[in-house]
């Protein structure tokens, strides 16, 4: 069987992924109303989902080499599917909250796991381009997602956006049985239970308590206390971890330059992408008026520029090298992902078009570029650990964009009379998380010039299965 049809499989759990997310960004002000909630607040069930990734990814690769990657894989797609039904069923805030808890829950073995076979399966010298097709099904999600979402919340009900995901997680479970080898290890050491525990509560306590800051929703002693728990338990964790003999999260991998980059430089520019989906339908729906779907109309061109990059991505990166693009490409992003502070209620909706397509692809190559350098050097055996540790990265930077853009709002309509979110109030937030991803540029600069250099290497022979089993691995058919 082809190497990139397992890829294309695997793409199904990150359709339903990213589908759902630009889904519910597009539909959040609906939801709000529908619940009775304020939208601004109503951002705890994205931070909610993303905080329930954050917590559990770091189980995925343990879970994938102690059961098997095909058994976790599937298991998590019906978590997700089954929380994504309830989610549907939601009539306050809570319930919807806790639902997508169990939608996270189900994402944070789904795609870490899903990734972790494609490393497994696809040789270094073909990452870049697996990686790259890998997600050109998963981008049809935010190019279906936001009219979909739109039509749907707009025309019969937002509760329906989330029964779509059934079908697919069905087809998920499916393809999974028949076609992914279940990679399991045969030396597999304890759970670290307590590295769990510490883990969850620091990422926990911190994404909840910048989540909540100048919301009114919690006493501003508790989000001082949930900031300051968050803070105690992660550095418990990093002297924790220094001293384990096997921890969850293994910060020795940051020891690796590549990885360095890819985790601190991604997490960095990732927060102008995660602010991104909150903010902008915001934008064009409370501040410019527009109906869901025609919001949605206008946000999903941003996916077809990204789906534009991926055949060119891995000719791109061989001849510039990871380093230049990755510096250059950074600052390119961040103008763009700033630019919507100069959109205004009469900028044409052809020139939003072609400002969020081009935008699109550049954002895309440096997603690629990210995600891609993050292998360069691990070797195979530490490849679980390296998956669940960029995964978690990737994700908290996602939900920390959200929380950045969110405050920015909260803090320009503070002490008006007038508490209704303005379009003036998005220009701040744009140029403050535009910025923010700029940055990452000063991490990529540390980055040799070789970088990056084995994902351009001939390829090599696949391992069988009886070779998998000698380095470690183990093939369950």
């Amino acid at each position: 069987m082809p190497r990139y049809f397992v890829t294309l499989i695997v793409a199904v759990s990150l359709f339903m992924e990213t589908m759902d997310s630009t889904v519910i960004a597009t539909s959040l002000p609906a939801i709000a109303r529908d619940l009775g909630e304020d939208p601004i607040a109503l951002k705890l069930a994205l931070t909610s989902y993303l905080l329930s990734l954050a917590v559990f990814i770091p189980l995925s690769g343990w879970a994938a080499d102690r059961f098997g990657a095909r058994t976790v894989f599937r298991a998590a797609i019906v978590v997700f599917t089954l929380g994504s039904a309830a989610c549907g069923f939601a009539h306050s805030l809570l319930d919807f909250v806790l639902f997508r808890i169990v939608q996270g829950i189900g994402g944070a073995m789904m795609v870490p796991v899903g990734r972790l076979v494609i490393l497994r399966t696809v040789p270094k010298s073909e990452l870049i381009s697996a990686l790259a097709w890998l997600t050109i099904p998963a981008l049809m999600g935010p190019v279906i997602g936001p009219p979909l979402g739109g039509f749907i919340t707009t025309f019969v009900s937002w509760r329906w956006i989330f029964w779509i995901n059934i079908p697919i997680g069905i087809l998920g479970v499916i393809l999974a049985t028949y076609y992914i080898q279940n990679f399991r290890e045969e030396r597999l050491p304890p759970l670290d239970l307590k590295g769990f525990v510490l883990s969850g509560i620091g990422l926990s306590g911190l994404a909840f308590g910048f989540t909540t800051i100048g919301q009114g929703l919690l006493p501003p002693v508790m989000v001082a206390s949930l900031l300051v728990t968050g803070i105690i338990a992660c550095w418990l964790y990093v002297r924790h971890a220094r001293t384990a003999t096997a921890p969850l999260l293994d910060l020795s991998l940051l020891k690796i330059d590549t990885f360095f980059a890819s985790v601190v430089g991604g997490f960095i520019f990732r927060v102008g992408i995660g602010a991104t989906p909150f903010l902008l339908p915001l934008l064009l729906q409370l501040g410019f008026g527009l109906t869901p779907f025609q919001s949605g109309m206008l946000t999903f061109s941003t996916a077809l520029g990204a789906m534009a990059m991926k055949t060119t991505a891995a000719p791109i990166l061989r001849r510039f090298g990871f380093k230049q693009i990755l510096v250059i490409n950074a600052v390119v992003s961040a103008v763009f992902i700033g630019i919507p502070a100069l959109f205004t209620p009469i900028t044409p909706h052809g020139l939003i078009l072609v400002v969020l397509l081009v935008g699109g692809f550049f954002k895309s190559l440096q997603f690629t570029s990210i995600n891609s350098l993050a292998y360069a050097d691990i070797e195979p055996r530490a490849m679980s650990a390296a998956t669940s540790f960029a995964s978690v990265a990737q994700q908290l930077s996602m939900s920390a964009g959200v929380a950045v853009g969110a405050l920015v709002l909260e803090i320009q309509r503070h002490g008006r009379a007038e508490t209704a979110v303005e379009p003036r109030d998005f220009i701040t937030a744009f140029v403050v998380v535009g910025l923010i991803s700029a940055a990452s540029a000063f991490i990529f600069m540390r980055l040799p010039k070789s970088a990056g250099a084995s994902l351009s290497r001939p390829a090599r022979p696949i391992a069988t299965a009886q070779e998998q089993v000698t380095t470690g691995a183990r093939v369950d058919v």
